[in-house]
């Protein structure tokens, strides 16, 4: 079996992980912050150390601004719920996935101004464009860090100088490039990133994150017990109501910390090398039209192409019947990002690699979309 659908989930996970995992269910088990017993801070502290790994990754000043959520949605929906009023104005584009577009949508009918950037079909964003939008009631700017359709990294830097200048607050879906793209939190700008444990930073499903910058302080989505004396606690701890999932980010912990350790800037070159390889070969084959910036560099490690003639989910089913590799098909949670690019409502076939593919991987990935297409 060859899987190249990481921009989902990551699969495999590195070792590490699985040993994480399994030795907090068996030899930890407590809950964090529900007791005073060996077990519970145990727990606590694998809460803890887990912040730590984040804060180092993203260069957070304070870990404690960092909230355990379920996924990357959960943690938009914290963000962008608690932070916007009627009468406040968001800057978007049509890149964003639904966890963004759906919310705002919903937001929009509490009298809340929306704003949605239509990119390019390369999935570029005219910073001059955005600059003209902001207005006095402008509160946010949320923006994905790279398209989970077109693979397009943005340049978040310079839209976090941009809003920085405007005094706007700047939001980032991160959920396709930590773990994969360098992210520095306090150079780049950014007030808020919410990302998902599963994808890149190879944690188990079931675990994500938010990040807040010190002085933002969204208001619980989830009401319930935190353990502490006082329900309306500091962060980080406010923000996460109810018993986490302990296991998970356990494992979430070692997933980062095996991205520390193998560097980020090296598995960023790893996986430019795969993508490279896949954009070579699927440039020359007849009637494989690729989307968005053909250049390794300027995207994420993923892929999405149409093959003319071909529904995506007969390409996808194909490659999973008669050749064992694992691809996606449709609209991946962004039929905005398809729209722009073109390819609304059928789709594409989105190719993602992941640092623990192989290029005997690509090379068995190619050869079967040579097969398939020899036989349009």
């Amino acid at each position: 079996m060859i899987y190249l659908d990481n921009a989902a989930t990551s699969h495999p996970k590195p070792e590490p992980v699985y040993r994480k995992v399994e030795d907090v269910l068996r030899h930890v088990g407590g809950n964090p912050g529900r007791g005073s017993h060996r077990m519970s801070l145990d727990a606590g502290r694998i809460l803890f150390e887990t912040r730590e790994s984040i804060a180092a990754l993203l260069n957070a000043p304070d870990s404690s601004r960092i909230v355990f959520t379920k996924n990357a949605t959960e943690a938009i929906n914290v963000a962008l719920k608690g932070l916007l009023q009627a009468g406040d104005h968001i800057i978007t584009t049509s890149l964003e996935h639904n966890a963004v577009i759906n919310t705002v949508r919903r937001l929009e009918g509490d009298g809340i101004k929306v704003t949605m950037l239509l990119a390019g079909k390369d999935g570029k964003i005219d910073l001059k464009r955005l600059e003209r939008a902001i207005t006095p009631e402008t509160k946010l700017v949320c923006i994905t860090h790279a398209s989970n359709v077109l693979g397009t990294v943005l340049p978040v830097a310079d839209i976090g100088v941009l809003c920085r200048n405007k005094k706007v607050r700047l939001m980032v879906d991160a959920a396709q490039t930590a773990g994969a793209l360098p992210i520095d939190v306090e150079g780049m700008n950014i007030d808020i990133l919410a990302a998902a444990g599963h994808k890149a930073l190879f944690g188990p499903q079931g675990t994500g994150f938010l990040y807040l910058r010190e002085g933002i302080e969204p208001p619980p989505l989830v009401d319930g017990g935190t353990g502490g004396g006082n329900e309306f606690e500091e962060l980080p701890e406010r923000l996460e109501s109810g018993t986490v999932n302990t296991p998970g980010i356990g494992g979430l912990g070692a997933g980062i910390d095996f991205v520390l350790k193998e560097g980020l800037e090296h598995i960023r070159e790893y996986e430019e090398g795969l993508m490279t390889r896949l954009i070579e070969g699927l440039k020359g084959l007849n009637g494989v039209h690729i989307l968005g910036i053909p250049e390794a560099r300027a995207r994420a490690a993923l892929l999405s192409f149409t093959l003319e003639g071909t529904d995506p989910g007969e390409v996808s089913y194909i490659l999973d019947n008669d050749f064992t590799i694992m691809v996606r098909s449709g609209l991946h949670c962004a039929p905005y990002a398809h729209r722009t690019a073109g390819t609304f409502p059928a789709g594409t076939v989105r190719v993602s690699p992941g640092y623990l593919n192989s290029h005997k991987d690509i090379e068995e990935f190619l050869s079967a979309i040579k097969v398939i297409t020899a036989k349009k």
